[in-house]
């Protein structure tokens, strides 16, 4: 079994499962949130594969940011898709949309917004984690 199989099995009422060499760690937290804390706090990331509910192109962009091997999303964009693709990250999914809605369901996800004209890991990294904070001052 690969290291994505192992996350992808373990994903189930969870949304975010990271493994590495068959090692194995859940998240539970709401969105992008999880991947930025993890980034934030320095977690030594590299090699891991992910499995995670959605995946837009605001998550491709931190699994790339972060050196995740391979990626698997329940329900990805086609931006997320053709992120990873164009970083050469293996990815499978289990639905294909065109978007990643926001959680209202009137719109696109403001994650999503954005970084929609960026491509560089990077840069989305540190607009995201700003999209957060003034998304959580704001609640």
């Amino acid at each position: 079994m690969t290291d994505l199989d192992t996350a992808k099995a373990h994903l189930s009422g969870h949304s975010l499962c990271l493994c590495k060499d068959g090692a194995w760690f859940t998240d539970d937290g709401r969105g992008i949130s999880p991947m930025l804390r993890l980034i934030g706090e320095n977690r030594g990331l590299r090699g891991y594969a992910a499995a995670d509910i959605i995946v837009g192109k605001a998550a491709a962009m931190l699994f790339v940011k972060a050196g995740i091997a391979a990626v698997y999303g329940k329900v990805m964009s086609k931006a997320g898709k053709a992120y990873l693709e164009a970083h050469g990250i293996p990815f499978a999914f289990g639905t294909l949309t065109e978007n990643i809605i926001n959680r209202k369901g009137d719109g696109v996800c403001p994650m999503e917004q954005a970084v929609a004209a960026l491509d560089d890991a990077e840069a989305g990294c540190a607009v995201l984690r700003d999209k957060l904070n003034s998304l959580r001052n704001k609640a």
